[in-house]
Order: structure tokens, then C-alpha cells, then sequence
């Protein structure tokens, strides 16, 4: 596991290989007045500090102000804060200036694409993975779910009406088609799969909590889930069908829909249209559409008479499931562990590590509404969320990468997904190459499959990983990306440093604070004046030799 003051290497091309050390500043900075902090954030600390006493642990100090904007730009937006956007957050005053900030990123019109694409991203991994709708085969459109996600936290959509529409969608896949619905890219590619099998599995894992994947054939050796659970919830999605649209005149798939249409049951008749299953023994049972609470619905497969996808989107708004699981997706999001491991593994089987505040939480994001951004903020104004990521002996038992229940006491070191990355570069350095949502799109999706061949997350999850390998490496110090990043042309963000600030040992701090949110330390310096040496004097190289080292480190691509 990685602390916060290990040490990183950094190569360089003139020095060869470059020791940079990470330590954080120890200042210490109020979260904000004490009037203006939401109730909620009091019942996250008081149930988070009294983990800590509980098991007689210290937390880490107070992270500093320059290291929290990064991190919270980060969480929220998806990327670092530009040099200009962290200077003025360390110049302003006031102690409740990082709650101003939260407000700012989450409610300012300047901010809301950001915030939406961001958001719309971590969503399509989640419903439809990595490389949903990118195989020629596939009738999920990966621009119809972003599109559909994208609108939806633009528009601050509360988080149970986007689960209903997910579950409950019609129309086509495809912008543009007649009757698109992007909702309906969820399950699109999902229910024609063995009979709606992988539209079950993501649904109650996803949504509610419950795996139930491994009960498709026998009952769960661990939890309450037995294999009659999975197939009468599976018959909620019997009524459903994913019809391909092709090109006029061709075979090709030019988009899909989907459509609820009439079941008549496995045995032919549609006032009873039931489930036929065969148990590891042989012998076959039935099963009918029974929510995971037990509440049945009506036997009939005829839509006019009962829409089972809309009955199930109704019985899941009613589950405290829904809650807790979002609650907990979104924790996870921000303090790099849920209170579960895995996080979409709800109940008595996996005890949550902090079940009380997990409840509380729920409770209180129904309260409000599912309102996304209300939890955005008491989470980020929290004081774990607050705190160093710092493992030292007074709170060493706090390691939850050996199996630990995770107690909060520091921030938990964690990489940087490939989004935040690309989109670090893009918006930090100048690095893209502008144009229209469209076009930025198609050069992230380049960079990002580039990215997925090597490091081989082919997964439709979020196994991706930072892990020092050779074809990493090669990516990052090698790619047209950082190419452009370290670009010294007129107008590129290197010439513009180098013609602020009223120094060389300025602009060289102002090149680490945009980097890494903190300042060079002795060893840094030393090393800039001696490629100032090498460089002849030309301080905009020495400048980019040392940019280029900065963002091949460990220390620039981790959420510290």
C-alpha cells in the first residue's frame, strides 16, 4: 500500500532517474463556519469519530488546502484544477471556503458540462462497462447512454427517477432515431441475453445491492439469495424484447429498440404466464415475477394487464436497497472504499463497516429527494474526506487493502481513472484539440481505447489500473497526448508559464502546484537549476524537461 509520503520515481531523460518526494503540508484549514455545514455532515463525523475512539485510533492530520482542491476537482469534475483555478481558490479568504467551492463546482452554470460529462462517464461504466458499445455486434449505442446520462446530471435528475427510467425504458438506442430514448441502452443488449439472465443479474446488483448471479443454477452458499429469487426476478423481464433496425436495403444494424410486447409464459398461456426452472437435482419449479421483498404481482404476460418492467421499477423505489446502494456507490466514489466489500454486495452475509451511518445516509438521501448533489456535498465536507492520506502507528490498523474494515481515519491513496487522466491533460495543459462536443469525444474515445489495449481492461468494469507496466510507461512518456502537454509552441501552457511570474523559482513552483498542488521541494530545485545548466541556460526547455518528469510520475496520476 502506498503512503502519502512514499517517494516516487520520476525519470528523466537528462538525470536519469528522479527521486521526488511527496510529502503534504501539515497546515491545518476549517472545512467551513459552523452555521453553514448541513446537517448531514455532523452525522457523518460523529459516526466516522466514534469508529475512531471505538477502536482507540488517531486520524491523520488535516489535508492541506492546495492538496484538497485538487482532490475534490477531481471527485466532482473530473479533472485537476487549472493553475488559475487553484490560485484563486488559495487566495481566497474565509473558513468556509472549501464549502464555497463544493457549491461552486456543483451549482455553477461554468461548471455543469464538466460536472455532467464527468458524471455521465462513471455511470456508463457502470450500466454498460468499459467497451459497451463498441463491438459491430452490439446493439447498445455508447452515445445514446452517454447522451441519456449526460442530460440527466446536467439537469440535476434525482438519482430514483434515473434508476425508474433506466428500468423501465422504451424506444431506440441510436440520437437522432425516431423514438430514441438513450435510457433504454441499459438493458438493451441485456435481456435477449439467455432470457433477460444478465438484464437480472446487472439490475439487483447494480441498483439494489444483491448478487445474484451465481443463483441462476443452484441457491447462494453465503446469503439469503436461492436460486427461486433469481428467476422470479428474472420474470419481471420476460415481457421485454430488443428488436435491430437496419440500414434500408442492407443487413447492417443501424441502431436497436426496445420494446415491451405480450409473454405468453413458458407454457403457453398468457393469463399465467409462468417461469420454468430446473433445479441441480433435475426436477423443474416455476416461478412467477416476485419482487426480492416477497410482494407478488399480477400472473398475466399481457402488458395491457400488467407491465412487469414498470411494476419492478415501482417495487424498487419502495426498497430501503435502492438507498443504501446508492449511498454507498457514491461514498465509495469519494473516500476510495465503500462501507461493503465489494460495494454492490448488500446484507447480513456482508457486514457494512459502519451500518448505522450507511442507514442514516439512505434515510436522509431519500429525505432530500435523491438529490445527487446534496450527498456530493455532505461527503466532501466530511472530515475523513478532509484528512491526509497518512498511514502512520496511530492508525495503522486502518488498512482496508489487507482486508480490513475500512475506519476512515486517513484519505485512502488511490490511481486516477483513465478519464481523469485524459481529461487532466486535456484541460490542464491545453492539451486537446478543442472543436465540438463531438469531435473532443471521438479523441478521448481514441485515447481511452489506446488505453484499454494496453492495459488490457477489455473487462466491462473498473479493473483498470496505473500499474508501472511497460506498455504504460512507453503510453504516457512516449504519446501524442503528453506530447502535446509538454508542447513549448507559441500559445502552449509551458510558453505561457514561461512568461509569468517574476522568476525561474516561480514559474517552477507554479509548474509543480499545477501539477502536483504542492511545491518543489530542495532536491527538486537542485535538479532544476542543474538541467538549467544542461540546458544552456534556456529555462522554457528546462521547464518542459521537467513537466514531462512530472507527469510520469506515480505521484501526478494518483487522487492524493
Amino acid at each position: 500500500m502506498m503512503r502519502a509520503t512514499q517517494r516516487h520515481r520520476m525519470t528523466n531523460g537528462f538525470i536519469g532517474m528522479v527521486l521526488i518526494t511527496a510529502t503534504m503540508s501539515m497546515s491545518w484549514a476549517t472545512v467551513s463556519a459552523a452555521d453553514s455545514v448541513p446537517s448531514q455532515v455532523a452525522l457523518i463525523n460523529d459516526a466516522i469519530e466514534q469508529g475512531w475512539r471505538d477502536y482507540e485510533i488517531r486520524p491523520a492530520p488535516e489535508v492541506d488546502d492546495a492538496t484538497w482542491c485538487r482532490r475534490v476537482y477531481l471527485d466532482v469534475i473530473g479533472r485537476i484544477p487549472t493553475l488559475e483555478e487553484l490560485k484563486t481558490f488559495l487566495d481566497s479568504k474565509g473558513n468556509d471556503k472549501r464549502a464555497k467551492l463544493v457549491d461552486q463546482l456543483l451549482y455553477d452554470d461554468k461548471y455543469t458540462e464538466e460536472y455532467a460529462n464527468h458524471w455521465g462517464s462513471i455511470w456508463t461504466n457502470v450500466l454498460i462497462g468499459r467497451s459497451g458499445g463498441t463491438d459491430r455486434r452490439s446493439m447498445t449505442s455508447r452515445d445514446g447512454m452517454q447522451k441519456y446520462l449526460r442530460d440527466s446530471f446536467a439537469t440535476n435528475k434525482p438519482y430514483n427517477t434515473m434508476v425508474y427510467e433506466l428500468v423501465t425504458a422504451e424506444g431506440t438506442t441510436k440520437p437522432g432515431t425516431d423514438k430514441f430514448n438513450g435510457a433504454v441502452n441499459f438493458l438493451v443488449d441485456k435481456v435477449n441475453d439467455e432470457n433477460g439472465v444478465l438484464a437480472t443479474s446487472s439490475t439487483s446488483r447494480i441498483f439494489l445491492g444483491q448478487q445474484v448471479q451465481c443463483t441462476q443454477c443452484h441457491n447462494h452458499p453465503f446469503n439469503q439469495w436461492k436460486q427461486q429469487k433469481f428467476w422470479e426476478f428474472n420474470s419481471f423481464f420476460r415481457q421485454t424484447r430488443s428488436l435491430r433496425r437496419f440500414v434500408d436495403g442492407t443487413r447492417d444494424i443501424d441502431h436497436a429498440e426496445l420494446v415491451s410486447e405480450d409473454f405468453a409464459g413458458e407454457a403457453g398461456d398468457p393469463n399465467d404466464a409462468l417461469v420454468f426452472y430446473e433445479l441441480r437435482n433435475g426436477l423443474t419449479k416455476v416461478a412467477y415475477p416476485v419482487f426480492t421483498d416477497g410482494t407478488e404481482i399480477a400472473k398475466s404476460g399481457y402488458v395491457s394487464e400488467v407491465n412487469r418492467r414498470q411494476e419492478l421499477g415501482r417495487l424498487m423505489l419502495e426498497s430501503e436497497f435502492l438507498d443504501k446502494m446508492a449511498v454507498n456507490r457514491i461514498w465509495s466514489h469519494f473516500l476510495g472504499f465503500g462501507f461493503t466489500k465489494p460495494i454492490d454486495d448488500l446484507g447480513p452475509h456482508n457486514p457494512a463497516s459502519h451500518p448505522a451511518l450507511l442507514e442514516d445516509l439512505a434515510k436522509e438521501f431519500r429525505k432530500n429527494s435523491y438529490d445527487t448533489k446534496q450527498l456530493i456535498t455532505w461527503i466532501t465536507l466530511s472530515r475523513p474526506y478532509q484528512l491526509k492520506a497518512l498511514l502512520g502507528p496511530a492508525n495503522e490498523i486502518d488498512d482496508p487493502s489487507i482486508g480490513e474494515m475500512p475506519k476512515f481515519s486517513r484519505f485512502y491513496l488511490r490511481q486516477m481513472s483513465a478519464e481523469q487522466l485524459y481529461q487532466s491533460l486535456v484541460s490542464s495543459t491545453n492539451a486537446g484539440g478543442g472543436g465540438s462536443y463531438e469531435e473532443q469525444e471521438r479523441q478521448r474515445r481514441e485515447w481511452m481505447q489506446q488505453f484499454v489495449v494496453a492495459f488490457g481492461t477489455d473487462e466491462g468494469d473498473e479493473a483498470t489500473t496505473f500499474n508501472g507496466s511497460i506498455p504504460q510507461a512507453l503510453m504516457l512518456f512516449n504519446g501524442d497526448l503528453v506530447k502535446n502537454a509538454t508542447s513549448i509552441k507559441p500559445g502552449s501552457f509551458l510558453d505561457q508559464l514561461s512568461q509569468s511570474g517574476r522568476s525561474p523559482r516561480d514559474r517552477l513552483t507554479d509548474l509543480f502546484m499545477a501539477g502536483l498542488a504542492r511545491r518543489p521541494n530542495k532536491n527538486e530545485m537542485t535538479i532544476a537549476g542543474k538541467l538549467m545548466v544542461a540546458r544552456k541556460g534556456n529555462e522554457k526547455e528546462m521547464l518542459q524537461d521537467m513537466w514531462w518528469a512530472i507527469l510520469n510520475t506515480n505521484e501526478f496520476i494518483m487522487q492524493h
